[in-house]
């Protein structure tokens, strides 16, 4: 029996001392409760994003925070007050150019989020300030402070709240815009509501995954999901289970491998959502092969 116990202990000890190392570090519990935070508040927008077909407009709005952030950095004030404001004034001028000119939505992003993004650049390399770009791109969780991670709770408290008081009529105007016009729903007050929820969920996911990366922290959890059911709060709770478990197993790869935290965190991301492409029951790319072999088979 003591040998038995003995053994059972020599297996787990290496896995629990894995877990438990991370948690002796003050640092590193910030990033991982933090990270996982900015986990459900990208995959509970993520669903209504996937459904909208709006992955290359949070990939505009992250681009075009960054001129926000310089500035904000600059003048004193919180960046992230500065990254909503530049995020959701990009939002605003493309819809204003989408209604004033005949060019598609997609031309109009691709101009405006590089435009934002190669003026942020410019003003990083003219305006002095204590500014890492490298951060700004790729996120700095490890090293997040403290007011970094009000601003953080703020802006990802605010979505959360935004979306459950209107998450009926965004799931409506996602799934179904024109009939959400047709039952007298304000079609337009929705787009500016969550093209302003997508801006702030940007700012609360800067610190931990960057500009670069947290357009897949936006798309690719409610994409799995999206896989995995047909039923909306389904998908809600897969996208927020499978983001979780990537920003805290992510996390906690950063440190034992002393690789990028963001990086991490997509990666595993990206992992879950090719596993799910593959072996998704209903839409994974072998179910939908078995069920076309079923179907084309004669039956006797």
């Amino acid at each position: 029996m003591n040998s038995l116990l003995a053994t059972n202990g020599s297996i787990f000890s290496p896995l629990w001392q894995w877990i438990i190392e991370p948690l002796q570090v003050g640092f590193m519990v910030k990033a991982i409760w933090v990270s996982a935070f900015v986990g459900i508040v990208c995959a509970v927008l993520s669903c209504y994003i996937t459904l909208k077909g709006w992955s290359l407009m949070g990939d505009a709005v992250s681009h075009a925070v960054v001129p926000g952030v310089v500035v904000a950095y600059a003048m004193g004030l919180p960046f992230a007050l500065g990254a909503f404001v530049f995020g959701f004034g990009a939002t605003v001028i493309i819809g204003y150019v989408k209604s004033q000119t005949r060019l598609k939505e997609d031309a109009i992003i691709g101009v405006i989020f590089t435009g934002f993004f190669a003026f942020g650049l410019v003003l990083a390399t003219k305006i002095p300030s204590n500014i890492d770009l490298f951060h700004i791109l790729f996120g700095n969780v490890l090293g997040i402070s403290q007011s970094d991670i009000i601003q953080t709770l703020i802006a990802g408290i605010a979505t959360l709240a935004i979306i459950l008081l209107r998450r009926k009529d965004l799931l409506l105007f996602c799934f179904d815009p024109n009939h959400a016009k047709a039952i007298g729903l304000n079609t337009q007050m929705m787009y500016y509501t969550l093209l302003s929820v997508l801006a702030l969920t940007i700012v609360a996911a800067l610190q931990t995954a960057g500009i670069v990366l947290v357009v897949a922290m936006l798309v690719t959890p409610g994409a799995t999901a999206y896989l995995l059911t047909d039923r909306f709060d389904h998908m809600l709770a897969i996208a927020v289970a499978t983001s979780v478990i990537s920003c805290v197993m992510g996390t906690y790869l950063s440190y034992h491998l002393d690789v990028s935290t963001g990086g991490s965190i997509v990666v595993l991301m990206t992992v879950l959502f090719a596993l799910t492409m593959i072996f998704a029951p209903k839409y994974g790319i072998l179910g939908q092969k078995l069920k076309r072999k079923i179907q084309v088979e004669p039956e006797f």
